[in-house]
């Protein structure tokens, strides 16, 4: 029988395969609708669906504070220049590539958290982001011919995502984490509506539709995998399972766009998971001590 701990690695592991397979079958669709009306669909099915969950869940019979509404609009905000800049480093870089840059989160957000949010990062992880870091040049390569502008929105998204995740640290706990999604989604589809202006409509094929199905089904389980992963094992254990986002992304952008990193590129992927295991075990082994007991 399986442990609390064993349940919660497998759904994290699902639920990185989700957000992989929802990424990829966006990358499939830019061949066949326009970028803006793609957002308007996926916005559309996704709202939905977080609607019908957050009722479930009494989330909208929460009371937001006035300080946390500002921080979930201006998070949105964030959330919505992130899916911009990601859609078009994805739609122009191999997606094994994109997601190895966007292992080096857990690395901006820990540096941002000492930057901005006073929380304390000892020598030894700075000195991993430093070496994650490096990993992200090894895979961007600013002196190849490859990198371009699409490798600059990539590092930008990953600024966005930074910037999200730290306006996430600051709100309260009583922020129901589906009326943040929801927030998220309906701003990434109004922001799809405005952009659609700027292109000539495109009806979904059949193909497009059901593409469009996937997409917007594997990016809500992501989210409810995740979620669970999280409240299932403990936060330590399944956490590190994230980085098996890297892993689809390899399986996918060889299966379905007969795409495979380079061997500077897979360097550069292990020196960004590596160093980002490291500063995470470094701020469980933090936390242990800030949770011991002074002697007497």
């Amino acid at each position: 029988m399986l442990t609390d701990n064993a349940r919660g690695a497998l759904l994290m592991v699902a639920g990185m395969a989700s957000f992989t397979l929802s990424d990829a079958i966006m990358k499939l669709l830019s061949s066949q609708l326009p970028m803006f009306q793609t957002l308007v669909w996926r916005g559309l099915g996704v709202s939905l669906v977080l609607v019908v969950l957050a009722w479930r869940k009494g989330a909208f019979r929460v009371a937001i504070a006035r300080g946390d509404r500002w921080l979930v609009l201006v998070r949105t905000l964030a959330d919505t220049g992130a899916t911009w800049f990601f859609l078009q480093a994805l739609y122009h870089t191999p997606i094994a590539n994109l997601t190895a840059i966007m292992q080096a989160l857990p690395l901006t957000v820990t540096l941002g958290a000492a930057l901005f949010l006073g929380e304390t990062v000892g020598w030894r992880r700075m000195t991993a982001i430093a070496v994650g870091f490096l990993g992200v040049l090894l895979i961007v390569r600013p002196e190849a011919g490859g990198f371009d502008r699409y490798a600059v929105y990539a590092l930008v998204c990953i600024g966005f995502v930074t910037t999200r995740d730290l306006l996430t640290r600051r709100m309260s706990r009583s922020v129901p984490s589906l009326t943040i999604a929801l927030a998220n989604a309906v701003g990434v589809m109004l922001f799809g509506l405005a952009g659609s202006a700027t292109e000539s409509f495109v009806l979904p094929s059949g193909t497009a539709a059901l593409l469009l199905l996937g997409t917007s089904a594997f990016i809500v389980g992501g989210y409810v995998l995740t979620v669970s992963a999280v409240r299932t094992g403990e936060l330590g254990f399944v956490t590190p399972f994230r980085y098996t986002g890297l892993i689809w992304a390899l399986v996918l952008g060889f299966a379905l766009f007969a795409e495979w990193p380079d061997t500077l590129t897979q360097l550069g992927a292990g020196l960004v998971v590596g160093t980002g295991l490291f500063t995470f075990y470094r701020e469980r082994a933090s936390a242990r001590r800030a949770r011991a007991p002074i002697p007497h």
